[in-house]
């Protein structure tokens, strides 16, 4: 089985946040098996990375991304055997190395952002997308369901029956629509997606790294549901001690901006 090596997944820092860039030129950044393993393989470095302060997952030449590559189906998909592997040990892992990043995760969100694409961008923390993007999942018509561990992350943002909506019909809709859904953070006008990001990374950056990071995991906690163990309250109030907690009310009685180390 061959991979398609002109689809790339980039990596860029620019001091603490961390940019990483779906590129397919001439396919809509479609998702090759190539690309969804250097997507696992960027988060995962990324994730061990204490200097991270913010991620921002964007698309390259005006679209977030197409959905996975459906070029390479017939090879990697041809069987039971080979659409279990390629959803369970390829899309899987990926979409639980973006979802597991312990740094805040924004998806920067022009054109088309469908299928795969979606998926991804549900695993990030927030969506800011421009007023022109399409969003969808239209396998219907390709003849297949959504995979579970697919599915996690849109029926956590949009619920049972939006997802069941979105599969069911497999329309393409606008930023509008994915708004009232609960798929978006915000919509900007198209001219103004990556200020827009840039400017909500800022403040992420600004704020204090390990309060940002016990959110992340007490969020996804809690949405579990039930009653939090004695360690889970004491990872949660781990920070009393911390530097950064100490930091943020000293500066706030001074009157000074603070100086977060993550600490």
């Amino acid at each position: 089985m061959t991979e398609d090596v002109t689809g790339r997944v980039r990596l860029e820092r620019d001091g603490a946040l961390a940019w990483v860039t779906l590129s397919h030129p001439g396919r809509l950044n479609a998702i090759t098996v190539g690309m969804w393993r250097e997507l696992q393989d960027v988060f995962t470095q990324l994730a061990a990375d204490g200097a991270v302060r913010c991620v921002v997952v964007r698309g390259e030449g005006g679209n977030f991304a197409a959905g996975a590559d459906i070029r390479e189906f017939p090879a990697q998909r041809a069987d039971m055997a080979g659409v279990q592997r390629y959803h369970r040990e390829i899309l899987a892992p990926a979409l639980q190395a973006v979802a597991q990043c312990p740094h805040p995760v924004i998806a920067q969100i022009d054109g088309v952002c469908v299928g795969g694409g979606l998926e991804i961008a549900s695993q990030c923390d927030l969506r800011i997308a421009g007023a022109s993007a399409r969003f969808g999942v239209p396998i219907n018509r390709l003849g297949f369901p959504m995979a579970p561990d697919e599915m996690r992350g849109l029926l956590a943002l949009a619920g049972r029956a939006a997802t069941l909506a979105i599969l069911l019909e497999g329309r393409v809709f606008g930023a509008e629509e994915a708004l009232g859904l609960g798929l978006l953070t915000r919509i900007v006008p198209d001219d103004q997606v990556a200020d827009a990001v840039r400017r909500s990374a800022g403040r992420i950056a600004q704020g204090a790294p390990l309060a940002a990071r016990i959110n992340k995991r007490l969020s996804a906690r809690l949405t579990q549901g039930g009653a939090l163990t004695e360690d889970e309250y004491q990872d949660y109030f781990s920070y009393a001690e911390s530097r950064d907690h100490k930091e943020g009310v000293r500066a706030f009685l001074a009157g000074v901006d603070p100086s977060f180390s993550g600490d």
